[in-house]
Order: structure tokens, then C-alpha cells, then sequence
């Protein structure tokens, strides 16, 4: 009944909801019954493909059982998973989001400019349908040992290729497979300003040479630990040439500037607004809120000012 809570926020209109909802109470004692008999398969996903920010195939599963047994999984193993990730991992993680990330980047390039002064910034090579699923299976099963538990696991993990995105369990099986990396890369190469959120990653350092070198022994884990590979687009670059471009911002040293991407995109739904619609206050608000929010957290006040004088409607807000 709590997953069944949870997995509906924010989704009481949608169709699975007021489906389930015809024989809620039959519908979750015959789940508890099917998870007890060991009978749960996973239904059969729904393959879309989306082309914003980039191509990608989402699979999605009925509201009604999987998601709330993902909920209801989720219930039990959020605190022991949360507790193995490393401080500065962020997504997918609660109260630790791309503004949690942001905060923590700002305040290592402003408190310690000596020793951040080159960054590595890599990602991975299609991480979601990468992920080797013998190998997800091994690194779950270091901290979990119950045979029901496991068995349903595997369940999920063998009812597609890779890891699926858009599957809510997926998301923490994606953050688990790169778990122990982050304490090798904490631990092992005693690297004090690392930072990932899902499968970007930057490490920022004082010596050149050292990055270099700490990228070729990367290399070499995740092909031979984790059956992954690093995009071809790994950078190493001094911050004070051009920033770092990581969680919807762009870093420096000295200030925060959003990602222009992002910016651009403020900028085209503002112009929309001003060509087709009348709104209210609040309604203009709501149409931009996405974008504010992304705004409120860098040094984005001459911009604002800039779109202030296009827009009809007045663009302020207290940071």
C-alpha cells in the first residue's frame, strides 16, 4: 500500500492509475500474493524512442504491477544502496540533485582555485544498454544476500538488454553498477574533487600530467571490472579557458553561467509566449518555472535583465 502511494504522486490522472484504481485493494493482495508464490514476471515493456537531448529508446512498464513493486522494492533497499554511494555522487539520490552537485563544484573551484586548475571531464559509451547484467547481478549481491529478494532482482534485470531507461529501478541500478568506482577513484587514487552524476563525471586536479594518467588507468577499469567504455569526447582542459560544462551549468573559477543549450531554450519559450499567448502572472510563471529554477542558481542577472526588456511580462525573482 505505501509503494502504491508513492508510485502514484504526481500521476492520479494518468491511465494506469485510474485503472488499478477500478480494484485497487484485489489488485495489491493479488500482487502480494504473486510476489509470495514467487510467480511476478515483469510485463511486457513499451519502446519509445525520444530525440531531445539526444536519441534515446525509453521503456515503459504498466503502472500496475511493476511500478509498484519497483516502489515497493525501493522501500527496503533505498537506504542500504544510498548508504554505499560515495558523498559526491548525486543522481538519482534524495536531497542530492543536480543543485546539490552544482553547490559542491562552485564551492571546490572558489575555495581551492591551486588545486583545480585543469579538469577531466568524461562520460560513458551508451551506459544504460551497456551495463553487463552478470556483472549488475555480482555487485548487488555484495550487499545483498537474501535469496527471494535476489531472485526477484534478477527478474527485472533479465527482462531486457542493458539496463532500460525509464525503468524506475533502473536508475538505482545504474548508480549501483558505478559504485565501487567511485570508491576506487576516492580511495585507491586518493582523488579529492571527483564528482558524477549518472555517467558524467569530472575529476579536477592542479597537474596536467596527472589527469592524463589518471584517464588511462580509468580506461582500463571500466573495460576490465565494468565491460564499459569512455566516449571518444573526454576532455582535459585547463577551467580557466573555457569552464566546465557539467550538470546544465558551465563552471569557473570566479562565477556560474548556465548551459547555453538551456539558455537558448528559456530564450525560444519566452519568444513563444510573447507571439501566441495572453497570460496572467502566475500562468506566465508556470510556463517558465523549468527554466527558473535552472536560472535562480548562477550568475544569470544580465541575462534576465536582457529578456526583461523583450518580454511583456515582468521576469524578476529573489535568489
Amino acid at each position: 500500500m505505501l509503494a502504491d502511494e508513492k508510485a502514484r504522486k504526481g500521476k492520479l490522472r494518468s491511465h494506469g492509475v485510474l485503472k488499478h484504481d477500478k480494484n485497487r485493494e484485489q489488485n495489491i493482495l493479488k500482487l502480494r500474493e504473486a510476489l509470495i508464490c514467487h510467480t511476478f514476471r515483469t510485463s511486457k515493456y513499451d519502446v519509445f524512442t525520444i530525440h531531445k537531448p539526444k536519441e534515446r529508446e525509453i521503456y515503459r512498464l504498466p503502472y500496475y504491477p511493476d511500478r509498484i513493486v519497483h516502489h515497493a522494492v525501493m522501500n527496503i533497499l533505498e537506504p542500504v544502496w544510498v548508504s554505499i554511494f560515495t558523498e559526491d555522487t548525486y543522481s538519482c539520490i534524495k536531497n542530492k540533485g543536480i543543485h546539490a552537485a552544482a553547490k559542491k563544484v562552485k564551492k571546490a573551484l572558489h575555495d581551492d582555485k591551486e588545486r583545480t586548475k585543469f579538469c577531466l571531464k568524461i562520460d560513458i559509451r551508451k551506459f544504460y544498454p551497456s551495463i553487463n547484467r552478470d556483472i549488475l547481478k555480482g555487485i548487488i549481491r555484495r550487499k545483498i544476500k537474501d535469496a527471494e529478494l535476489l531472485s526477484l532482482l534478477d527478474e527485472v534485470i533479465d527482462s531486457a538488454e542493458g539496463v532500460p531507461i525509464g525503468n524506475y529501478l533502473s536508475q538505482y541500478f545504474a548508480n549501483l553498477y558505478l559504485a565501487y568506482f567511485d570508491h576506487w577513484m576516492k580511495e585507491k587514487k586518493g582523488i579529492k574533487y571527483y564528482f558524477r552524476y549518472a555517467d558524467d563525471i569530472i575529476v579536477l586536479h592542479h597537474n596536467k600530467r596527472f589527469l592524463h594518467d589518471l584517464f588511462q588507468d580509468m580506461q582500463v577499469y571500466f573495460a576490465d571490472q565494468l565491460k564499459l567504455q569512455i566516449k571518444n569526447n573526454w576532455q582535459i582542459f585547463p577551467v580557466s579557458a573555457r569552464g566546465i560544462d557539467f550538470v546544465g551549468y558551465v563552471f569557473h573559477h570566479t562565477h556560474t553561467l548556465l548551459r547555453k543549450s538551456i539558455k537558448q531554450h528559456l530564450c525560444h519559450r519566452l519568444a513563444r509566449i510573447n507571439r501566441h499567448k495572453i497570460l496572467t502572472g502566475a500562468e506566465f510563471k508556470q510556463n517558465i518555472c523549468p527554466w527558473w529554477g535552472w536560472a535562480k542558481y548562477c550568475n544569470s542577472r544580465n541575462l534576465i535583465n536582457k529578456l526583461s526588456k523583450k518580454s511583456k511580462y515582468e521576469i524578476k525573482f529573489r535568489r
